[in-house]
């Protein structure tokens, strides 16, 4: 049986790391610097599975030995994309605009095996109701986890889960940031097994 390929992570998002971390394969991670502005009238979806095969693509194309994961997580709030609010005034924005509506989290992620022509993605999306959440909620949560690079400014592995009703997926790993069932599959399709190793 023939050694499996390098895995590379395409993402410098420490929830990530952490997540793939969980199938106990060995990966090396390196930041695939993509531009994610949006597109003129590109919907949530799109974006977010753009942004994943744009990242997968990009370390895939410097290293085509190997077996490159890219994800993105777009939130989507009535059709308009909300990404990682960056400051705490953006945070505040977000969640007023949030609570009471259900939001749709949609998570692509996308595997790269340029050497042997191999591509393809998935798209994962959750929905998250939201609690009708006072000001002084808001504010406790933003000053007590600074989820400035979550998009949506929704942590829901910590005090996040607080402000949600509930939650609808087939995949609870997706609403971190990449969902390992679809994650696995993939790299199954690719040669690398989390469970055998090398296909």
């Amino acid at each position: 049986m023939s050694p499996a390929p390098p895995l590379i992570l395409a993402s410098t998002s420490r929830y990530r790391h952490e997540l793939l971390s969980r199938l106990r394969l060995p990966f090396e991670v390196l930041a695939p610097e993509v531009d994610e502005t949006a597109h003129p009238g590109e919907t949530p979806v799109a974006l977010a599975q753009r942004l994943a095969l744009a990242k997968a693509r990009a370390i895939a194309q410097r290293r085509p030995e190997a077996v490159v994961i890219g994800s993105d997580q777009v939130a989507d709030l009535d059709g308009h994309a909300l990404g990682k609010p960056g400051t705490h005034e953006r945070a505040v924005a977000q969640l007023r605009r949030m609570r009471g509506h259900k939001v749709l989290f949609h998570t692509a992620v996308a595997v790269v095996h340029a050497g042997v022509g191999f591509e393809q993605a998935a798209l994962c999306s959750v929905a998250v109701s939201f609690r009708e959440l006072g000001d002084d909620e808001i504010e406790h949560y933003l000053r007590t986890e600074q989820p400035y690079d979550c998009a949506g400014s929704a942590k829901c592995e910590t005090l996040g889960i607080a402000l949600l009703s509930a939650i609808d997926s087939d995949d609870p790993t997706a609403l971190i940031g990449l969902p390992l069932i679809h994650t696995s599959e993939l790299l199954r399709r690719a040669g690398i097994d989390p469970l055998r190793g090398a296909a």
